[in-house]
Parts: C-alpha cells; sequence; structure tokens
C-alpha cells in the first residue's frame, strides 16, 4: 500500500546524503533475509516491502553507515530523508527518521513541509508516530509559531496529518500546551477512526504522567463525548 500526500518538497543537493544512500543500500542490500520480509510486511498489514532486517541488526548497520560522516545540516536531513522514502523497503524510511530523530535540532522551521511530506506518504503508526513526537514536537517546541500549523493539522483531511497533531507533544511535559492538547483532544473526540481514537487516549495518558489531575479533572468533566477505546488509554495510568 502506498499512499501520498502533498507533493514532494525539492529535492537540495547534499555530498552527505550521497554517500549515505551509497553506504546504506550496500549494507543494507547485503543484510536483506527475504523469508523473515515477508513476515515483517504481514505484520506491518502490507503497507510496503521490507528488507528483513531486524531493529537491533539495522541499527547496528546504520552505525556503520554513518561512521566518519560530519553532522547534516538542514538540506542534508532534507536530502537524507527524502532520498530514503525513494525507496520502497521500509528499513529505509525507519533510517530516515532515526536520522531525523537524531538531528531534529539542526533543522529550521522551514523543514516542517518536510515532515508533513514523509507522515503522509507511506503513511503507518511505526514511521508516524516517531516523526510526530520526535521531530515535528521539537520543531514546534524550538519556533512556538508552529502552533498555527498544527491547528491546521489538526482538522486536516488526512487522519495521519491529525494523528500527527495529536502526538506532537507527547515528548513536551511541563512545557506541554495543555488547552492545545484539550482542545485538539476535544476537537478530535468523535473521528470514526482508530488510530485517531487511540492517538487521543495516548496524548491525554503520556500528559498524565506529567499533570495527572488535570487530565483526570478533564475526563471528569468530557468523558462523554469520547468513544470508550479513549478514556481507557486517558485513564489507564490514574483511574477514573
Amino acid at each position: 500500500m502506498t499512499v501520498t500526500g502533498a507533493a514532494q518538497p525539492e529535492m537540495p543537493r547534499s555530498a552527505l546524503a550521497d554517500t549515505v544512500l551509497e553506504r546504506l543500500t550496500a549494507a543494507y542490500g547485503a543484510a536483506a533475509d527475504p523469508a523473515r520480509a515477508s513476515a515483517m510486511r504481514a505484520y506491518m498489514k502490507d503497507v510496503a516491502p521490507f528488507l528483513g532486517i531486524p531493529t537491533t541488526a539495522r541499527r547496528a548497520l546504520s552505525r556503520t553507515v554513518l561512521a566518519g560522516t560530519p553532522r547534516p545540516d538542514e538540506a542534508d536531513c532534507t536530502a537524507v530523508a527524502l532520498r530514503c522514502w525513494e525507496l520502497p523497503e521500509r528499513e529505509y524510511h525507519y533510517f530516515a527518521v532515526d536520522f531525523l530523530r537524531r538531528h531534529a535540532g539542526r533543522c529550521s522551521s522551514g523543514f516542517l513541509p518536510v515532515t508533513r511530506y514523509l507522515v503522509g506518504t507511506v503513511p503507518w503508526w511505526d514511521t508516524v508516530d516517531l516523526l510526530a513526537a520526535h521531530v515535528v514536537g521539537a520543531l514546534v517546541a524550538a519556533d512556538p509559531g508552529l502552533t498555527a500549523d498544527m491547528d491546521a493539522w489538526i482538522t486536516d483531511g488526512d487522519l495521519w496529518i491529525v494523528r500527527t497533531a495529536l502526538l506532537h507533544q507527547l515528548r513536551h511535559k511541563e512545557r506541554t500546551d495543555t488547552g492545545r492538547l484539550f482542545a485538539y483532544c476535544l476537537l478530535q473526540s468523535g473521528h470514526p477512526d482508530f488510530f485517531i481514537r487511540k492517538a487521543v487516549g495516548w496524548a491525554l495518558r503520556e500528559y498524565a504522567k506529567t499533570d495527572p489531575e488535570a487530565v483526570r479533572a478533564f475526563m471528569g468533566r468530557e468523558r462523554g463525548r469520547f468513544a470508550p477505546l479513549t478514556v481507557r488509554e486517558a485513564l489507564k495510568n490514574i483511574g477514573t
């Protein structure tokens, strides 16, 4: 299954991306395991083909690929991510996500359209959730002006863009914009899709680790607007 969202951003030139992709395709290609790949593809609901490389082995290979390379700038991050996304096998997308998680601080607010493209292209929870929490969330934390974009994303027609808006504050803890978090949850309280209902509950459950009383009070007022799945997720660790 391949679903494409926004148009692909312009591909910048990047000598680093040239080096990384040459090493990456050689290393991952040599480690491919077709039998394991079939099982991994089935587990991920046929979202994309796989090479069949387990996570631990894949990350060890990634360290070898990146050994001795310089720190990237934003153009490098863009080129590496987009070129990985052009490859069909999911492990290349995982490499890009890990790379961006590590270097999100090197990117400016102008990187947000790249993340939107990645979220909306071949979307599934395995890439979307990490991009939301570790990349989009980092960009918004660094530039609060991007909250206006999140306000637009929360009502987007693409459920994965909506899920990203819901989850982008997962790691913000005390810096969470509580009013915006609760408002987003209410905006999507009636959404029919499992992945949105689950995300609403997850976002509330994660914030409850920081302020359980705020979440408990919010759910006490509004729980009738949410699906049972969402309520269970939100109150999982704090009770009614």
